[in-house]
């Protein structure tokens, strides 16, 4: 038993390591690669010059490569890195807490709620910081009326919760197509429907200013709960014999799980299937602990959306929308673990 416990910390150390050098190495080369190609040594350099005085380092490469890193890829890779990693811990902390593996972050309705500001914001008015702030308060608004529907005094109110999230979830649907009917289809139409489907093109420093404290807040708070969240995944009657507060810490996590979600809608628009696939991912990894989970959840998540948005600036001349690529990846994945769960109900 000591000497599994052993294997299996070093085994977590060794997972540790390997994904934050992964994590560096995918960050390095997304500078680097794109259509306006720079050499891994002149990422280096030029990064390395911001940090070092003057005179240090004698610049060998040009304005244009220096204004592309700084200006252009480094906030749209950290923007990235921030997304990929919130999401996945806001689809980790739902799976556990409905108990259900094929739960994401969309199931509560946050993403359509934010989708919704965030369209709105486009038709009226055309800017960016309006477009934002209507995101974040279409998600908190989709929140109170998840909570207004799914609340229970009594019981656990989990199948009330999901059921709200679908209900929420389909109006807000409803709201994002009728306003797409009355966009101006020359110019207001293809500016939503390229938001809708996910992007880091826009991004900048001013915007990840709003999205890191959000991220901070909201996934602090939910691994500050990951002791809890253990309970939670065995069941409401595990929770009580710990003489904890389920619906206390039910909402705790949905109010982080709001946060993150309306911050990444409000920044990228909305980007799907993060938060459903890469907890698996993880789980496959370093199993159920959510000690563990969490934050190599996050790791993962990280690195696998600075990869897609690489891969979505770089094929092709114009750049593919986020969700379009999320979800080639997603729904693979999510018929594979549809049919081994399947697998497990028939052999049951």
């Amino acid at each position: 038993m000591i000497m599994n416990q052993t294997v299996y910390s070093r085994y977590r150390i060794f997972i540790w390591f390997a994904l934050i050098m992964l994590l560096l190495v995918t960050i390095f080369m997304a500078l680097s690669v794109g259509r306006y190609a720079i050499s891994l040594s002149h990422v280096c350099q030029i990064l390395v010059h911001q940090i070092l005085p003057d005179g240090v380092i004698t610049p060998n490469w040009s304005k244009t490569a220096e204004k592309v890193i700084l200006h252009v890829r480094l906030p749209r890779i950290l923007i990235a890195c921030l997304t990929g990693a919130g999401l996945a811990i806001a689809g980790t902390a739902l799976q556990s807490l409905f108990r259900n593996p094929l739960v994401g972050p969309q199931i509560i309705g946050v993403s359509s709620g934010a989708a919704f500001g965030g369209v709105l914001a486009i038709l009226l008015f055309s800017s960016m910081w309006l477009t934002v702030s209507f995101a974040f308060l279409g998600g908190m608004l989709a929140m109170m009326l998840v909570f207004i529907l799914g609340y229970q005094r009594y019981g656990s109110g989990i199948l009330m919760l999901i059921l709200a999230g679908v209900v929420i979830n389909a109006f807000f649907a409803a709201l994002i197509s009728l306003i797409t009917y009355f966009a101006d289809p020359n110019n207001t139409l293809p500016t939503i429907v390229f938001w809708l489907m996910g992007s880091f093109s826009t991004a900048t420093y001013q915007k990840l200013a709003v999205l890191l404290p959000a991220i901070l807040l909201g996934g602090g708070l939910i691994t500050a709960c990951r002791f809890r969240l253990n309970a939670l995944s065995l069941g409401e009657e595990q929770v009580q014999a710990l003489g904890l507060s389920s619906n206390g810490i039910r909402w705790l996590i949905l109010a982080c799980v709001t946060l993150i979600t309306s911050a990444t809608v409000a920044i990228s628009g909305t980007i799907g299937w993060v938060g459903l696939i890469i907890p698996h991912i993880a789980r496959l990894v370093v199993g159920h602990d959510h000690r563990v989970l969490i934050p190599i959840s996050a790791l993962i998540g990280a690195i696998y959306m600075i990869g897609v948005d690489t891969i979505a600036r770089s094929v092709t001349n114009a750049e593919i929308p986020l969700g379009i690529i999320t979800a080639l990846v997603g729904a693979p994945i999510f018929a594979i673990l549809l049919k081994s769960m399947n697998k497990k109900v028939s052999m049951a």
